[in-house]
């Protein structure tokens, strides 16, 4: 395993141990992360949407929602991953207040490497289908 394979695999530790500052040691002082918001998010607004989901989407008991990874490759600085983000929604979200409801997001998410940090990132999630398991959005006919 690459060594940023082993430093995202310790990231998500953190993550899931509820060490959100460790988890966002993984991303440099120069992240670009594409895919969230209509313009890259610099380090201050990744750290932001971060503290964000943690406050509205936990998992029942913890300070943050469980992040699973499951396929995962790489290649020349580069690694790539399926995963899972579940919680509950216990509070606003995109607009919408807190439901209690539970949820399971999955994604992609590509991440380039310098070094030990991840200086760019591209994710895509499934964040319609996160808005109707929370009933803000009914599901299609």
């Amino acid at each position: 395993m690459p060594e940023f394979a082993a430093r995202v695999e310790q990231a998500r530790e953190r993550w899931n141990a509820g060490d959100l500052p460790g988890y966002l040691s993984l991303y440099d002082e120069a992240i670009r992360l594409h895919g969230y918001s209509p313009e890259p998010m610099n380090k201050t607004a990744v750290t932001g949407f971060y503290q964000m989901i943690w406050a509205t989407m936990a998992a029942e008991g913890r300070p943050n929602p469980l992040l699973v990874f499951h396929e995962a490759l790489t290649d020349n600085g580069l690694y790539a991953c399926r995963f899972t983000m579940s919680g509950v929604h216990n509070g606003p979200f995109m607009g919408v207040p807190a439901t209690g409801k539970p949820y399971v997001l999955p994604g992609i998410t590509i991440m380039r490497f310098a070094g030990d940090r991840v200086i760019e990132r591209w994710s895509s999630a499934d964040m319609l289908g996160v808005l109707i398991q929370i009933g803000a959005v009914a599901p299609p006919a």
